[in-house]
Formats: C-alpha cells, structure tokens, sequence
C-alpha cells in the first residue's frame, strides 16, 4: 500500500498515452493544435507497460487510460490487453471523446473493461462542433450507444462553461431518466493550451447544483463513494445519476488517491503541479526497477497538500500554460 505523507492513500494511475486529438475544444487547446510530441518523445507501450507494472506490485489497482484522445493512438488495444493481464490490477477504465470508440467496444469488453468514461459538453449537433471545431456528434452519440448495448458503466463528463453550453446543463440531466448512465458536471479549469483567456469560475459546483435543482426540485444527495471527486445526486424516478465535480475549486484534495503519468512519463502527483520526476528518462537511463521504485517513494513523500499549494508553487515559476490534452486530465 501506498502511503503519502499526509497520509492518502495512493491506489489510482492516470496514464495518458498520448497529447494528439482528433476534436480542438476551444477550452484545451487551439484551432490549430498544438506542438505535438514526436514519436521519440512518446513512452513507448512497452515502457507504460513496464511501468505500470511496478506501480502495481506498488500498490496502485486502478488504471484509468487518458489522452489526447488514447484511440488516435495507433495499435492501442495492444496496450489495453497488456494491462488487461497485470496481476493486481483491479480495474481498468478509459476516457475517451467518443469520435473513433465504437468499433473498439466490443474488444474492450472481451479485456475486461466494465468502464468507461464519454467527453460529452452538449447535446446540440451545431454547439458541439461550436465547442470541438469538429462535425463529429453523430460518431459520439454512436459510442454512447454501442457502450451501453454493451451493458458499459457510462460516465458522461460534460465541462460547464459560461456562454458556451449551460443550456445543456438540462438536457444532459435529463439523459438519466431513461438511461443508466452517470452524467457529471466538470468545473471548467484554466488549462486550455494559451488559446482564450480564462476568465476564473462563473459557473462552480454550487451554482450548478442550483441551476438543476430549479428544474428538479425533488433531486437528492446520495452518498459519495471513497475517494470520490464528485458531489453525487439522484433524482427519484431516474435511471442514472448525477456528479458534479468541483475540479476548480478543489474540494476534494484532502482524499486524493490518485497520480498522473504524462504521454512522455512526466509524473504528476497532483493535476495542478508541473511534474515531479520522469519515469521514462529514468527507465531510459537503465534504473533498476528497485532505484525507481525509491526514486517514485520519494516523489510521493513529498506531495502538496492541496491543489491550490501545487497552483501556487507552479505559478512561481511557470505559471499554468498546459493544455489538458497534454497532462491526461
């Protein structure tokens, strides 16, 4: 078991397997993309397995696969079955934004995966490519479909933006009536790759919150699973839930369970810190897996307390210019 030291729990691995996306949300990254890691750069799926493998004999028992997009990946079910087979590993999940999923549902299935975790801010064919740049709706709806065809654990993640999709706050929780999906409410983050000015929170947990107990009065406070980042709700009659997720206002810190490990093995121990070590460079350089393990136990003896710590040392001395698609979420 891992240990930090204010005493949580380490037991969950953010892997992010690439920076690439094949959507350009305005609130990640500009129009044009970013400046994309070349292949050298990249962990290899020989090294993310290598990797993944020592954290588990560690302790972790929760990989969650992250991008970019992990399907613009090529041959990504390779390392989806290698992670399948890992001896400890309790559960494997995946984020993904939906556009090229479906024809993989099925495989992921027959690995194991129970979960899946769908990028979905709106329900609108014309503000979804208005917030992606991309006409690609009708490929998400299909993976929605064919993830619960085949009887997946769906989270929705629906980022709530000023001006931009809270007209969707409603509709998306009206998906819950007729399926057993979680739909989850996201705190929109300044990590958005220089494109737009962030502008600070207009829309925290408490006003979204607010904005469907308007329309669902009747809604109820259910309880939080251990280690939970969302505020979890239910609405009587519904078939699916909702989370709202107070990503920016970081409510949750005191229980974090979790670590991130970037596409070029930069790991993060806190989504707002600039990185702390990198396992690739290590594992290059021809550490032992025991002199990484030693070098990893130190990174996570020296955690922040809290995000707003890990903001405040970053800012210091690179401020936050990252776009979410290059540190996995």
């Amino acid at each position: 078991m891992l240990i930090d030291n204010h005493g949580r729990i380490i037991n969950y691995m953010r892997l992010a397997v690439t920076d690439r996306c094949n959507l350009r949300c305005f609130y990640c990254m500009p129009e044009e993309g970013l400046n994309w890691l070349s292949r050298a750069e990249l962990m290899t799926y020989e090294e993310m397995l290598h990797a993944s493998e020592f954290l588990v004999n560690m302790g972790i028992d929760k990989i969650r696969i992250t991008g970019g997009e992990p399907f613009v990946r090529k041959d990504i079910m390779h390392l989806l079955t290698g992670l399948s087979q890992l001896v400890g590993l309790k559960e494997l999940t995946i984020t993904t934004n939906g556009v090229l999923t479906a024809p993989y549902v099925a495989q992921m299935k027959a690995l194991g995966i129970k979960s899946v975790n769908l990028s979905l801010d709106t329900l609108d064919p014309n503000r979804f490519f208005a917030i992606t740049r991309r006409d690609e709706f009708a490929d998400v709806m299909n993976t929605l479909d064919e993830l619960l065809k085949h009887d997946f654990e769906v989270k929705i993640n629906a980022v709530v933006m000023d001006g931009r999709n809270t007209q969707d706050i409603i509709p998306l929780v009206e998906l819950t009536k007729d399926m057993p999906v979680s739909v989850r409410f996201i705190e929109e983050m300044p990590f958005n790759g220089d494109d737009h000015t962030y502008r600070g929170l207009n829309w925290d947990h408490v006003r979204i919150l607010n904005e469907i107990q308007a329309s669902y009065p009747t809604i109820k406070k259910v309880r939080d699973p251990a280690y939970s980042t969302s505020y979890n709700y239910q609405i009587p009659g519904h078939k699916g839930s909702i989370g709202i997720i107070a990503a920016y206002s970081r409510t949750f810190c005191g229980t974090c369970n979790r670590i991130r490990i970037t596409p070029q093995g930069t790991l993060k121990n806190c989504l707002y810190d600039d990185g702390v070590l990198n396992i690739r460079d290590l594992m290059r350089a021809g550490l032992s897996d025991d002199e990484i393990k030693a070098s990893l136990l130190n990174a996570f003896s020296h955690r922040v307390a809290d995000g707003w710590e890990a903001e405040r040392l970053r800012v210091e001395k690179t401020g936050i210019h990252e776009s979410m698609a290059t540190i996995g979420g």
